[in-house]
């Protein structure tokens, strides 16, 4: 148990630190509005680590004007804080901050039985907001404890839109030069990625890998205790090259030595929980088999080449596949739809919006289009799409082409992917 003289050091310490964010402005981000701070609810924000969580929160409850208290519980220093410590960091917060009606709780996964805690202060009628890197962590204990009693938003970082805000290009001027910049913003943004601190700092590579080792060592092993260390952070590292890739259990689990395809899929569980891969399932009317032949990308293409031994080309087609998927899935989890994708051996179609049984949209993402053969094979992708779903809401995202294409009767809008990233519909 930590004393209470040091934890009064280290949450003061924590308390200055958070006034360093006064002296800045932050980017305003769609997921602040569904903060909902007059909710009986907690507050729950989820995502990878280092997308901008705890910034979020933060701007939330300055903006709203709220006396809060915070703690950070990513902290080395609180470490091996347990839950019977979290009634005497509650009160070192109010002998720091006075009264307070807001309770600001970082990183929260990482004390055991913290769900205890919080409900205890829900009765109480706290104002609760809680963030965690950890998706299976929180919500198996927000489902099994604060059933009805949370509210959770998922985190992703930056979307090309807010890339625009923060780096000040114009994302609705028409003319020329409002739309080249745009564009080269558009190259850049494929290039870097999303993270926040990205952007202000020149060792991309040597940033993303101290994030990589952070989730793996801190957000996995620490929690998971895989058997195969070595293999778990080997797999790990070669499904971030791959991605976006089709999932074989037993494959991977043979070219890296374990038996086990369960194993296996334990260990692609633990990256999925902790955000570094998002997982997308075939579509079918059947539910069974919609659970075979998943499919992975990461959660930011920073991910896919910029670490040490990534061995990784330019694979743009990747990357915007990779950019038009978390898009999606930002989108999607807001109306309440569903994604998934298509294929039947021959054709595929990279993504199908569904609400409930339903498709509304079969979506295609090709970089380039220059090449007859290219253009064919996403076409007929899309084609296959709207004869298996009977849907003819057909787009083909690609670099910069703005086109329709009429074929057999169905009419496939061909548009650039930046405009459709930032909402942009050009008659």
């Amino acid at each position: 148990m930590i004393d209470l003289r040091t934890l009064e050091q280290i949450l003061s310490d924590q308390a200055e630190e958070l006034t360093v964010k006064e002296r800045h402005n932050y980017c305003l981000r769609h997921e602040e509005s569904l903060i909902d701070l007059d909710s009986p609810q907690a507050q729950v924000v989820i995502g990878i680590r280092r997308c901008g969580k705890s910034t979020l929160c933060y701007n939330a409850l300055r903006h709203a004007g709220v006396n809060f208290a915070y703690v950070n519980f990513d902290d080395e220093r609180l470490a091996m804080l347990n839950s019977d410590d979290l009634n005497n960091v509650l009160e070192t917060l109010y002998k720091i901050n006075g009264s307070f009606d807001y309770l600001f709780l970082d990183e929260i996964q990482n004390v055991n039985g913290w769900h205890l805690f919080v409900n205890r202060l829900l009765r109480r009628e706290m104002k609760i907001i809680v963030t965690g890197s950890n998706a299976k962590l929180l919500s198996g204990e927000l489902a099994t404890h604060l059933t009805g009693r949370h509210n959770t938003i998922t985190l992703f970082p930056f979307s090309f839109a807010e890339y625009c805000l923060c780096t000040g290009v114009d994302t609705t001027g028409q003319s020329t030069e409002k739309k080249a910049l745009r564009r080269k913003a558009f190259d850049q943004y494929t290039a870097l990625g999303g993270f926040p601190e990205l952007l202000k700092i020149k060792n991309h590579k040597s940033y993303i890998d101290n994030l990589t080792e952070n989730i793996l060592k801190r957000d996995i092993e620490q929690r998971f205790k895989p058997a195969h260390v070595s293999s778990f952070e080997t797999i790990a590292r070669s499904l971030l090259n791959e991605a976006p890739t089709k999932l074989s259990y037993s494959a991977i689990g043979s070219n890296f030595g374990i038996k086990s395809p369960h194993t296996v899929k334990n260990y692609i569980s633990y990256l999925q929980q902790a955000y570094l891969l998002l997982s997308l399932h075939k579509f079918s009317p059947k539910s069974r088999l919609r659970l075979v032949g998943e499919k992975i990308y990461t959660s930011d293409v920073a991910l896919m080449d910029k670490r040490t031994d990534a061995f990784s080309g330019p694979n743009l087609g990747w990357r915007l596949e990779t950019i038009i998927y978390i898009e999606l899935l930002r989108r999607c989890k807001r109306a309440g739809l569903d994604i998934y994708y298509l294929d039947d051996s021959r054709n595929e179609c990279d993504f199908i919006v569904c609400e409930n049984n339903k498709t509304i949209q079969a979506i295609q993402v090709s970089y380039d289009l220059s090449s007859a053969r290219t253009r064919e094979r996403e076409t007929k992708g899309l084609l296959m799409a709207a004869k298996k779903t009977g849907c003819d809401n057909l787009l083909l995202l690609t670099d910069h082409e703005y086109s329709d294409e009429h074929i057999n009767g169905l009419n496939i809008q061909i548009r650039p992917a930046y405009d459709w990233l930032l909402g942009v519909h050009r008659s």
